[in-house]
């Protein structure tokens, strides 16, 4: 899909008609980026499904589940909302379970995803024998350059290692999961998958299903989905044509959301300044913690254009900036800013620090109709502390 495409969904037509701040999310993106993801299964016989920790709207539920075979979740929360909104396959992974998270994890999932061998062994006699059970395996290679993001970084806490498999009887785990891919082409996979494979290749006949985990970028215009389908179908006629599962997130809402927010105020200190109702710390997490500079339509780099301005947030937060912009016209009270790509890891990661109003969540249709699905206020503030 051509990134620029994507933004032909948010004219400023329609981001004039909002209120701000709000995450507004293109339902027509999202069939597209589902159709591509559709597509994927139907060439290997893979079957994707939606990583809920990037992006979980009940709203569009419905759309997705007509092309993806499911949802993962890292939780019973996550998990519940798979099978109560989603309806169809439910794969949850945790680092480890409580007693009690792992009943309910248990209640709501198709297949459990063990991080060791000890968390399997201490709940294996409570599942049931209809429920699929798997070990995340660490491949031990990633091309991941942000620490922070990096599953196989040295000293991770996630996945097993060759050697804790031996002498182990491996009885009752029905497949494998590795994850170390983050926003990256098929061609990195290529060559994770060559590392699982020499750690792990001696276990792959013994089990039903194999899971590549998510970071798969597949709807980037970008990325080689010629190699992907390749990658899989060689990989599951080595190995008796082998259920094979993926999980990105990501891709499934890639370019499907902008951020909508208004200027405030401007000042100068040093440099030019804007306030927005907005937080990079409380609604754009990822900008700090990344930490990275997210595209903001119609403005350049700083210097650029004529005028530059840090934009900052509205939270206490001293670093609480978004980034620096330079624009065609000096900033004002009540001008609205776009950023792009905010339907993931974004509503799904905000916080109410600092009191800081959360953003509506606003839908658009196919048909440019927009619908508010939540909107926040003081209740939702008090409730999560008292």
């Amino acid at each position: 899909m051509n990134e620029q495409k994507a933004l032909v969904d948010f004219p400023t037509r329609i981001t004039n008609r909002v209120k701000t701040p709000c995450y507004l999310i293109s339902s027509e993106v999202i069939r597209r980026n589902c159709e591509l993801l559709a597509s994927v299964q139907q060439r290997t016989g893979a079957k994707v499904l939606l990583a809920l920790k990037a992006f979980a709207l009940p709203a569009v539920f419905p759309l997705i589940a007509r092309h993806l075979s499911g949802v993962c979740a890292s939780g019973p929360i996550e998990a519940r909302l798979g099978r109560e909104e989603f309806g169809k396959e439910v794969h949850t992974y945790s680092p480890a379970f409580t007693d009690s998270q792992f009943e309910r994890t248990l209640r709501y999932s198709d297949h459990i995803v063990f991080n060791s061998v000890s968390q399997w062994q201490l709940f294996r006699d409570k599942i049931p024998a209809e429920k699929k059970v798997g070990l995340r395996v660490n491949p031990g290679y990633a091309e991941v350059e942000v620490d922070l993001y990096n599953p196989c970084i040295a000293g991770s806490r996630f996945g097993v290692q060759p050697q804790d498999l031996e002498g182990v009887d491996l009885s009752g785990i029905d497949g494998l999961h590795f994850h170390a891919l983050c926003e990256q082409g098929a061609d990195v996979l290529v060559r994770v998958l060559k590392h699982f494979e020499q750690r792990f290749g001696h276990l792959i006949e013994k089990m039903k299903w194999i899971n590549f985990g998510g970071g798969h970028h597949i709807t980037r215009s970008t990325y080689d989905v010629e190699l992907l389908v390749e990658t899989i179908n060689a990989f599951r006629a080595r190995h008796n044509n082998i259920q094979v599962y993926l999980e990105p997130g990501e891709a499934v809402v890639y370019h499907a959301g902008v951020f909508v927010t208004s200027v405030l105020d401007t000042l100068t200190n040093g440099m030019e300044i804007a306030i927005t109702d907005c937080s990079a710390e409380t609604h754009l997490p990822d900008v700090l913690a990344m930490p990275y500079r997210p595209h903001l339509i119609g403005a350049g780099q700083p210097d650029e254009k004529a005028y530059t301005y840090r934009l900052g947030g509205n939270s206490c937060l001293a670093g609480d900036f978004i980034g620096s912009y330079s624009f065609d016209a000096p900033l004002k009270r009540g001008d609205r800013l776009v950023f792009t790509d905010m339907a993931l890891y974004s509503f799904v990661k905000n916080t109410t620090f600092n009191g800081v109003e959360l953003p509506d969540l606003v839908l658009l249709s196919e048909d440019k109709r927009l619908s508010v699905v939540r909107s926040f206020g003081y209740q939702d503030y008090k409730s999560r502390i008292s």
